[in-house]
């Protein structure tokens, strides 16, 4: 994981004097990395520090409080990819209502000079920053000449369809059950990370045991079955058959639940922070008439689920790093 900083006062003087890559990078999908990956770039060509730019909350959970933002890639998740790629750190900036009133001005002065001593700043073509979004690219470049940093502006990435790769596309496909689509324009499969949890250990009686993790509850994500890999804390992986839904066939009120039965395995994980990564969908949630007809339905999903997983590639050297590959991996 990247060392992660929540203020530019924070910084060590050896992550001051770099490349910084600007954006709130929700997702790390493959449009971000067209950014990450030309700030990477500059810093192995000149050896200076890589370091990431983000805004903690997200901005539109600050100026829309009364809309949920579902993040795909939380806080920590975030970091740790960015690590992966090659980033030295990760600066946090807290986003207020007191950081979104400074003036062009003082954004550059105060926290890309003074805060970063920035040589060169990677952002997107569309970076606005400042009150009311004073400060655009042009902005930026013409404060670059004059204070002595590059600026680096990155075109926005297209899929092969031509259309713009963006975090809101992907929940919308996440929500649609279109996984296979939203893992193309991530790059890597989509995965979360959480707390295992005790449940009614119904799946136990049932000869399918399963690991639970409570999710967000705007999380965007169809409910059903999906083919995934589990990876515990260690870093060991397996494969496995997860359910994420409210369980209609045995409760009637269900908060939303990610279980996931782990395959050939019955260990104990409460307690643990594991991550689960999910590289197919296999069905919608459905209510079934009884609990034999439910069971029937779950040896057939385990037997599709393990079909899938056998012959999976990565979709990048990333996804292999955080699908495919573990302590345990061979």
């Amino acid at each position: 994981m990247a060392k992660r900083f929540q203020s530019y006062d924070s910084l060590p003087a050896t992550l001051r004097g770099g490349v910084v890559a600007i954006g709130n990078f929700d997702g790390v999908h493959r449009g971000h990395r067209a950014v990450l990956n030309a700030a990477l770039d500059y810093a192995r060509q000149h050896d200076c520090p890589a370091l990431v730019m983000t805004f903690e909350p997200h901005p539109r959970q600050v100026f829309k409080p009364d809309e949920p933002l579902f993040r795909v890639t939380p806080t920590a998740m975030k970091a740790e990819i960015l690590g992966i790629l090659g980033f030295d750190g990760v600066l946090e900036i807290p986003f207020t209502l007191d950081f979104a009133r400074k003036s062009a001005d003082e954004f550059v002065r105060d926290v890309l000079i003074d805060g970063l001593a920035a040589v060169r700043v990677v952002t997107g073509f569309d970076f606005h920053f400042g009150h009311n979004r004073q400060g655009g690219p042009a902005y930026l470049m013409e404060a670059g000449a004059a204070n002595g940093f590059e600026v680096t502006l990155v075109d926005a990435f297209r899929d092969r369809d031509t259309e713009v790769v963006s975090s809101s596309r992907i929940r919308e496909e996440l929500l649609a059950g279109d996984l296979a689509g939203a893992n193309e324009l991530l790059g890597y499969r989509y995965r979360v990370a959480g707390e295992v949890i005790r449940g009614k250990q119904l799946g136990r009686t049932l000869g399918y045991p399963t690991a639970n993790m409570a999710m967000a509850e705007n999380a965007a994500l169809r409910h059903g079955i999906y083919a995934v890999r589990f990876r515990r804390a260690d870093g060991n992986t397996y494969d496995g058959v997860a359910s994420f839904g409210r369980r209609p066939t045995v409760d009637d009120d269900g908060v939303a639940l990610l279980e996931t039965h782990v395959f050939d395995r019955d260990d104990d994980l409460y307690g643990e922070i594991c991550t689960v990564s999910f590289c197919a969908f296999l069905r919608g949630e459905e209510k079934f008439d009884n609990l034999e007809a439910l069971t029937a339905q779950m040896k057939r999903d385990d037997e599709q689920a393990r079909a899938i997983l056998a012959d999976i590639d990565p979709l990048s050297d990333l996804d292999r790093v955080l699908t495919l590959s573990g302590a345990n991996a061979v």
